[in-house]
C-alpha cells in the first residue's frame, strides 16, 4: 500500500511549495516511486499544450515527472468555473471524481505520494473541494504546514482544526516553518507543550532563511515588465537588497554590503558610471546584481555606451520613477519558478538538513502499519 500525505497550508505564503519540494526530494532519496497530485488548483498556466495548476507544472519540470500532465493537476478551475458549478452546469460529485480516478492511478504506480492542497483551508468550498474535503476524499492523512510564531500560529489553529474535524481529516502532524535559528528548539517545545492534548505531533520545518523570500532579477523582470538587458545570464542571482540610488555615488558604494539591485535615475551619470565600472570589479561583482533605471530623460549617449561595455544587467523604465518601482518590488511575494535554480538547490539542501524525513515516513505509515508497530 503507496504511503500518502496531503499537505495543506495554515495561511498563503507559509511555505507548502518549499515543504512540497523539500519531501519530494527527500522522498526520492528513500522510495523508488514517488507520485506527486495537486488535485484542485485556482492559479494556472499552460504546460504541455494543457491547462493545469502552475504549481504542479512546477513539480513536474523541477523533478521530471513525464506522466499525463492531467493525472497531475486534474481539476483546475477558470474566471468562470464557480458560477457554472452554481447554475448547476458543472456537478461537484463530477470533479471528485475527476480527482479520485487520477489519485487511483497514481496509487497503483507509486510507493510515496505526496498530495499538495490549494491555498489555505477553505479555497475550493463553493464547488466542495476544500482541502478538507479532497483530503477525506482520497482517505489521506493531513500535513499542516504553519507559520512561525506560537501565539498565532496557535491562534489560527483553533478555528482550522474544526474545519478539518468537521469532515473527519486524520490530522497527524503540524510543520512549523520560518523558525528563527536560535529559538528554534524552544519554540518547538513551548508548541508541543502549548499542543499536548491534541492528537497531531508538531515537526520543526525550516529555519527562516531571507534568500528563499527574495527575488530573482528574472522575478522583477517579470513583475515590472521590462526586460533585462547586459548579461542576461544573471537572470537567476538573487536579491539581497533593493537601493534606491538617490544619495551621493560615495554613500551608494558603502551601502552596497550584500548583494543588491539599485534604482538609478537615468540623469545620474556619475553613478550609472560607477556601477558600472564596480561591476567589472571581482570584488564588486557579487554586490551589485543589477540596475533599473527610471525616469523620462534618455540616457546619455557615452553613459549608455559605458552600460553597454560593461554588460551590467538592468532593465529601463521611462514611465514610474523609482519610488513607484520600489514600492512595486516591496509588495511582491516571490513565488518558486523551475528557472529558480539556486533557490531550488538551496531548497534541497536544506530539506537534508532541517527536516527529519524518516519521522515524518514514520508518522505518516498506513494506520493498520502504525498499529502493528505499536503492538511489536
Amino acid at each position: 500500500m503507496a504511503k500518502k500525505l496531503f499537505i495543506a497550508a495554515m495561511d498563503k505564503n507559509s511555505g507548502k511549495t518549499t515543504t512540497c519540494i523539500s519531501l519530494m526530494h527527500l522522498a526520492l532519496k528513500k522510495y523508488r516511486r514517488v507520485g506527486y497530485i495537486k488535485p484542485f488548483g485556482g492559479q494556472t498556466l499552460t504546460f504541455r499544450r494543457k491547462l493545469v495548476d502552475k504549481d504542479a507544472a512546477l513539480m513536474a519540470q523541477v523533478f521530471e515527472l513525464t506522466g499525463d500532465i492531467e493525472m497531475i493537476s486534474p481539476v483546475v478551475i477558470r474566471p468562470e468555473t464557480t458560477r457554472q458549478v452554481i447554475d448547476g452546469k458543472i456537478s461537484p460529485a463530477a470533479l471528485q471524481e475527476r480527482i479520485q480516478l487520477a489519485f487511483e492511478t497514481l496509487q497503483q504506480e507509486c510507493d510515496f505520494i505526496i498530495i499538495e492542497g490549494s491555498g489555505h483551508p477553505g479555497v475550493g468550498s463553493v464547488m466542495q473541494l476544500s482541502n478538507a474535503r479532497i483530503a477525506r476524499l482520497l482517505d489521506a492523512p493531513l500535513l499542516l504546514v504553519t507559520g512561525g510564531g506560537l501565539g498565532s500560529v496557535i491562534d489560527r489553529l483553533s478555528m482550522i482544526l474544526a474545519f478539518f474535524e468537521k469532515e473527519q481529516v486524520d490530522v497527524r502532524a503540524i510543520l512549523v516553518n520560518m523558525l528563527l535559528a536560535d529559538k528554534r528548539e524552544q519554540t518547538l517545545d513551548y508548541l508541543r507543550r502549548a499542543l499536548k492534548n491534541e492528537g497531531f505531533h508538531v515537526i520543526g520545518g525550516f529555519d527562516y532563511h531571507p534568500l528563499l523570500a527574495n527575488p530573482t532579477l528574472r522575478r522583477i523582470s517579470t513583475l515590472l515588465g521590462l526586460p533585462l538587458q547586459g548579461n542576461k545570464r544573471e537572470l537567476q542571482r538573487i536579491i539581497y537588497k533593493v537601493l534606491v540610488g538617490a544619495a551621493s555615488t560615495q554613500r551608494v558604494m558603502e551601502l552596497l554590503t550584500e548583494p543588491s539591485l539599485i534604482l538609478v535615475t537615468s540623469s545620474r551619470d556619475e553613478l550609472l558610471v560607477t556601477l558600472a565600472h564596480l561591476y567589472k570589479m571581482p570584488e564588486y561583482r557579487s554586490l551589485v546584481v543589477g540596475l533599473i533605471i527610471s525616469g523620462s530623460t534618455p540616457v546619455s549617449p557615452i553613459t549608455q555606451q559605458i552600460l553597454d561595455r560593461s554588460k551590467i544587467p538592468y532593465m529601463r523604465s521611462v514611465h514610474k520613477v523609482s519610488t513607484e518601482l520600489y514600492q512595486i518590488i516591496s509588495k511582491d511575494t516571490p513565488k518558486l519558478i523551475p528557472e529558480d535554480r539556486e533557490k531550488l538547490d538551496l531548497i534541497r539542501t536544506l530539506a537534508e538538513q532541517e527536516i527529519d524525513f524518516d519521522a515524518i515516513d514514520e508518522l505518516f505509515a498506513p494506520n493498520e502499519l502504525q498499529n502493528k508497530g505499536k503492538r511489536g
